[in-house]
C-alpha cells in the first residue's frame, strides 16, 4: 500500500479545536498519510459565533474536507474525537469511506437537562463547558470555556442523526474508549454503536490511563500506533476485495 493515496479526514470535538487533535493528525501525516482537519465553523473562534451554527454546518465542513480528500487519494478514511466521532459515524453512513477510527466518540448526551435543551436555549445563553478532561497534566485542548444552550441543542440533534444513520454505515470501525470520561460519562454513546452499526467488524480499544481527550494523554501513542496500523489493515483488505464489495453506502444526505 502507497500511504500517499489514503487520505483521513479527522476532526476535532464540540467547542474544541485544532489543538486537540494536532499530535493525531502529525502521527498519521508521519505514516505518509494525506490528512485533513477542517476547523469547524463556530469553533476558534468565539462562544457567540457557536451560538449561531447548526450541525449541518459542522457536518458540511466535515464533508467538504472528505471530497477533497476523495479527489486526490483512492482510499479515504473517517476519523475524529468525541463530536468529531459523530461526524465521523454519520459520513460513514453517507460516503464510501475505507475505515472509520473515532476517540471517545459521542452520540448520547448524558446531560439530563439535554431533554430541555430547545427550551432552554430560549432562556438561558450558557453553561460552563467542561475543557481538558486530561489525565496528563499540562495539555490545553483549546476548548471554550462554557457552551452555549443553542449549540448543545444542535448538538443533541446531530446525535440524534447520526444514531439513525448508523445501520447504513459498514466500513470496518475502530473505537478508543477511555475508562475514565468525565464528558461522554456513561457507556450509551458506545452501546448506540454496538446496537445499531451496520458493518460486523468492529473493534473497542480500551483507554486505561487517559480521560476524554486521549488524543492529549498518556495513551496517545496507543492510538496513534492503533490506528495506523488500523487503518493499513483495512485499506489493504478494501482494495483486495472483489470489486463492489466494500462500501458504506450511497450519497451524502
Amino acid at each position: 500500500m502507497d500511504p500517499s493515496t489514503v487520505g483521513v479526514a479527522l476532526s476535532h470535538g464540540f467547542t474544541g479545536g485544532l489543538g486537540g487533535i494536532a499530535p493525531w493528525a502529525d502521527a498519521l501525516r508521519g505514516a505518509g498519510f494525506r490528512v485533513a482537519t477542517p476547523l469547524l465553523p463556530g469553533h476558534g473562534t468565539s462562544i457567540e459565533d457557536l451560538a449561531r451554527r447548526s450541525w449541518h454546518e459542522w457536518y458540511d465542513a466535515y464533508d467538504a474536507a472528505y471530497l477533497e480528500l476523495a479527489s486526490e487519494c483512492t482510499a479515504v478514511v473517517a476519523a475524529g474525537l468525541s463530536m468529531g466521532g459523530a461526524l465521523a459515524l454519520r459520513l460513514a453512513a453517507h460516503r464510501p469511506v475505507a475505515a472509520v477510527s473515532v476517540v471517545n466518540p459521542g452520540l448520547v448526551i448524558d446531560d439530563p437537562r439535554s431533554y430541555l435543551s430547545g427550551v432552554l436555549r430560549h432562556v438561558m445563553r450558557t453553561v460552563p463547558g467542561i475543557r481538558n478532561d486530561i489525565k496528563l497534566a499540562g495539555q490545553d485542548e483549546g476548548a471554550y470555556e462554557a457552551v452555549p444552550v443553542a449549540a448543545a441543542h444542535q448538538l443533541k440533534l446531530l446525535f440524534r442523526d447520526t444514531v439513525a444513520s448508523l445501520p447504513r454505515a459498514t466500513a470496518p470501525l475502530q473505537v478508543f474508549r477511555s475508562t475514565v470520561d468525565r464528558v461522554v460519562t456513561s457507556e450509551r454513546s458506545v452501546g448506540a454503536i454496538a446496537a445499531r452499526y451496520g458493518g460486523t467488524d468492529i473493534r473497542i480499544v480500551r483507554l486505561a490511563n487517559s480521560y476524554h481527550v486521549a488524543t492529549l494523554d498518556h495513551d496517545a501513542e496507543t492510538i496513534f500506533r492503533g490506528s495506523v496500523a488500523f487503518i493499513r489493515e483495512a485499506v489493504d483488505a478494501a482494495r483486495s476485495a472483489p470489486a463492489g464489495r466494500i462500501s458504506s453506502a450511497g450519497d451524502a444526505a
